[in-house]
């Protein structure tokens, strides 16, 4: 990638557990030198203790976790070129806090069919997700509307290769129009 333009930009990779977030972005932020931060990293005590015991957690739970994740996106702009987050980001009202103050954000929304993503957490191991909880997460995602032009959604119902070099592809074209063709 050419950055002779000063751009920063911040991609987080969403989806629900299971979507491959961590393994996707990893293999991207390697392949492309990018900074790269799981989201699981930020959040407070309780929220892990809670759901290693298998409850869901709450907007209010979600709501210090999300604005750790908004200020980690404003350092992490200010000293890399391309920063990669992971982050669940089910709902629009948790994108929306992810969003504000961060004009060169954009979202990765990995998409995938509940029984193929079931069937990967089932074989997770030392993950504090509990697979039982993802029906909860089914049902609490909301798929981007029109109005979020800033998500692009790669669908990991294929191979791990092609969710990484579509992910990657992703990435390079929308660098490539904010930069004008740079």
């Amino acid at each position: 990638m050419n950055y002779s333009v000063p751009f920063y930009h911040v991609f987080i990779f969403m989806g629900v557990s299971g979507s491959g977030k961590s393994t996707i972005a990893n293999s991207v932020a390697c392949r492309l030198h990018a900074a790269i931060l799981d989201g699981d990293f930020l959040h407070p005590r309780d929220n892990i203790e809670k759901m290693s015991s298998g409850r869901a957690l709450s907007d209010s739970d979600r709501r210090p976790w999300l604005q750790a994740i908004n200020d980690a996106i404003f350092a992490m702009k200010r000293t890399n070129k391309l920063s990669l987050i992971v982050c669940s980001a089910l709902k629009k009202s948790y994108r929306d806090i992810l969003r504000m103050g961060h004009p060169s954000l954009s979202f990765i929304y990995l998409k995938g069919d509940f029984e193929i993503i079931q069937a990967r957490l089932q074989k997770r191991k030392g993950h504090f997700f509990q697979s039982q909880m993802l029906r909860a997460q089914f049902l609490t995602l909301e798929d981007p509307g029109n109005d979020e032009k800033d998500i692009c959604l790669v669908n990991v119902n294929q191979s791990l290769q092609c969710v990484i070099d579509t992910s990657i592809k992703t990435i390079e074209n929308i660098i490539q129009y904010h930069t004008g063709g740079s």
